[in-house]
């Protein structure tokens, strides 16, 4: 087959980049077709649409069980007896093995079948967080280990999924997707906490919590396998006069590296990532002392703990991140028709407000819990106002060859200097911090470790502020984009001719 041709309905798990580039004369056919005729990727427009409700589900299931040990940590800590610093770590090995095998997963979610690849980390991760469920109380890092092998299974899916809904949609019709895509996050953190709390108060044991999404993951395995259609990468953007193909991975990290406005917003969004973890495991705790050390709450003396906390926290996340994602998206659009740096505008005024209401709501938990849940609200929607729209930066400044390698390297630098260490530097200032263990030091010196959230708040908006500058330029470079073939040697009538690879490999 050469070059030219198109790929058939599902790609082989190994095949390569053949499925890359879309038949040539299919440039003008998009703007022609009709409702459920195969666009450039080879997908229809009602396939398309499903394939993404498919890719948000399974999106809101990772969150949601990525939270579901936060929404019952008082209930871990009472059952092992382990300190902050310990309690840490089960969101940080987590994110570390997902964080170091999600460049794995780029690489392979570039160049061969994607939907195979998520499939079987899906099926893996169900598996080991059904596993973690019947952790014996003697065995705490057994708990450790098996929370860091979900984040393989977790590794295949995230750093793949946006790249599909990129090779279905362009424009505005992918920021679109793209934010129905991300409101599953917000959605299926609340939900961890929520459907975590009050299956352990139900069931009275907080092992019941961890049983509930493995279940619905082999349901996403499936919907996978049987609904998910393999989109051709970059054929519906794909200009006939610059073909696409695979460049060499060290090749396209250099390229990554050189990418200002990439380099920029994962920094910023490594401070989203930091300010994020940190209150997505220490926020329904720090909220449960509070409650403790002002009497509203009884302290956790039996098997069971008082959930109530973790179901408001999870209640708060739910709304506040579909309010937060739509109206990022929403200012995002009404902004670029005054300027192109619209989007990193945005995320940085994003996080400089959530700065201030963050430092609120921690300082005020002392005298008043509904202030506290107020200024959540409030800091958390700003915090929220990122997620769609960083994702399409990457999208739109990367050319589609890279983007799985890129989405891969954005959650390695973000995980890495962000959530992957920021639960377990929580932990340890507070118990650093604590002079005993009394209710009032083990509420206080939360709360004082907790402000380093609101700092790196900041620091997130200054990153934004600076992808700004580049912004216009990166973009215009990625749309532009021509790969440059070294030339070889060939004879010609006896006579050397200097042609480009691409002409002469089929």
């Amino acid at each position: 087959m050469s070059r030219g041709e198109p790929m058939s309905d599902s790609a082989p798990f190994f095949s390569s980049d053949s499925e890359a580039e879309g038949p040539e004369d299919q440039g003008t056919a998009t703007a022609n077709q009709q409702p459920d005729e195969e666009s450039p990727s080879g997908v229809s427009r009602g396939r398309a649409l499903v394939i993404v409700f498919v890719l948000c589900y399974i999106n809101l299931l990772n969150y949601m069980d990525r939270f579901t040990v936060a929404g019952v940590l008082p209930d871990i800590e009472h059952y092992f007896g382990i300190s902050d610093t310990e309690s840490g770590l089960l969101q940080t090995v987590f994110i570390c093995s997902y964080m170091f095998l999600a460049p794995v997963f780029g690489y392979l979610g570039d160049r061969y079948n994607r939907k195979y690849i998520m499939s079987g980390g899906i099926t893996f991760w169900s598996l080991v967080t059904l596993a973690s469920s019947y952790t014996p109380k003697e065995h705490f890092w057994a708990l450790l280990l098996t929370r860091g092998l979900v984040g393989v299974g977790e590794a295949s899916y995230s750093t793949i999924a946006p790249t599909i809904i990129a090779d279905l949609y362009v424009k505005s019709k992918r920021t679109n997707m793209l934010s129905i895509f991300y409101f599953a996050i917000p959605v299926g953190s609340g939900l961890g906490y929520i459907v975590g709390s009050q299956v352990s108060s139900r069931a009275k044991d907080w092992h019941w919590a961890l049983r509930v999404t493995p279940g619905l993951g082999l349901i996403a395995v499936l919907l996978l396998l049987f609904v998910v259609k393999e989109p051709k990468r970059g054929a519906v953007e794909a200009r006939p006069e610059n073909r696409l193909h695979q460049t060499s991975w060290l090749a396209d990290l250099r390229d990554l590296s050189k990418n200002r406005s990439f380099m920029l917003s994962t920094f910023g969004f490594t401070a989203v990532a930091f300010v994020t973890g940190s209150l997505a495991l220490w926020a329904p705790t720090f909220l449960f002392r509070a409650a403790v050390f002002n009497g509203e709450r009884a302290p956790c003396m039996e098997a069971h703990c008082e959930s109530s906390d973790s179901l408001i926290f999870g209640t708060i996340t739910c709304v506040t991140g579909v309010l937060g994602v739509a109206s990022g998206v929403q200012v995002s659009r009404q902004l670029r028709k005054k300027t192109a740096r619209a989007d990193p505008l945005v995320c940085a005024a994003g996080l400089l407000l959530c700065a201030p209401f963050l430092y609120l709501a921690i300082m005020f938990a002392q005298a008043s819990t509904v202030a506290t849940y107020v200024f959540i609200f409030f800091g958390e929607t700003f915090l929220s106002m990122n997620w769609a729209i960083v994702a399409d930066i990457l999208l739109y400044v990367v050319v589609p060859t890279r983007r799985s390698t890129a989405e891969a390297l954005q959650i390695v630098v973000s995980h890495l200097l962000g959530d992957a260490g920021s639960p377990y530097l929580i932990g340890v200032i507070s118990d650093s911090l604590r002079k005993n263990d009394s209710f009032l030091w083990q509420f206080r010196s939360l709360q004082f470790s907790m402000l380093l959230c609101a700092f790196v708040a900041v620091v997130g908006g200054a990153f934004f502020l600076g992808t700004a500058v580049y912004i216009e330029r990166d973009r215009e470079r990625a749309e532009n984009y021509a790969p440059t073939d070294e030339p070889i040697v060939v004879p010609k009538s006896g006579r050397s001719t200097r042609v480009p690879v691409s002409s002469v490999l089929i």
